[in-house]
């Protein structure tokens, strides 16, 4: 199965070619940035699927990550994703950017809890834990910062993502240490590969997960009356 993996969520843009039969990478490429996603992304796939040497109508899936992180980051990888996959007469699978943060940690050992935390700002983060085994022990969801520690160190956990220091530092002082903690500012792009080739499918194209609604408003009072 060859998959097509895609993240602009977060902090990078990224694109890979995951050949799962082969159990490899065929090819891959990350560039970290904030913004400009929707300038970087179709030229970095383009030299992906060219170093991959393969059509876009031989993949067997597209994979992309639905957040939560960048509104306008999300948009773009999901567009994209969706479109490949219309245009290929493929499936596109939508995968969380938490889970993606945590699959090498809950592929490295069944035994510790994986807390992932992504920056929210404004003392708040999208939290989701993990069993050690990868089962899904709170959804995703933003939650105060103050709450996020209290479910890390409620038990020994790994912690990753892009608050784990933040986590770290508002950590209790009569708790145990974090049995590991991994600041990261966007999931590796192998792992959304391997995510969507052992997803489940799915009804309908993915959609972003925002879990918050956006910080810019429209200006209200700059509106003229209508009359």
């Amino acid at each position: 199965m060859l998959i097509l993996a895609i993240d602009c969520a977060l902090d990078a843009c990224s694109t890979a070619v995951l050949d799962s039969q082969a159990g490899a990478i065929v090819a891959s490429q990350s560039r970290i940035m904030t913004r400009g996603h929707a300038e970087a992304l179709m030229p970095l796939m383009a030299r992906v699927m060219d170093e991959a040497g393969i059509a876009f109508t031989r993949l067997d899936r597209v994979a992309v990550t639905v957040g939560p992180g960048s509104f306008t980051g999300l948009r773009v990888g999901i567009s994209a994703a969706r479109g490949i996959a219309l245009a290929a007469g493929k499936q596109a699978f939508g995968l969380t950017t938490l889970a993606g943060l945590a699959a090498p940690h809950i592929a490295a050992s069944e035994n510790t809890p994986v807390v992932a935390v992504i920056d929210a700002r404004h003392d708040h983060v999208y939290m989701q834990v993990f069993s050690g085994g990868g089962r899904t022990l709170v959804t995703p969801r933003i939650v105060p910062l103050a709450e996020a520690t209290r479910a890390a160190a409620g038990a020994p956990s790994r912690i990753v993502g892009s608050a784990a220091n933040l986590v770290l530092r508002a950590w209790p002082k009569d708790a145990a240490a974090p049995a590991l903690v991994e600041q990261r500012g966007a999931p590796d792009i192998a792992w959304i590969a391997r995510l969507g080739a052992a997803a489940a499918k799915t009804e309908g194209p993915p959609q972003p997960l925002y879990l918050r609604a956006p910080d810019a408003k429209p200006q209200d009072a700059a509106r003229l009356p209508r009359r």
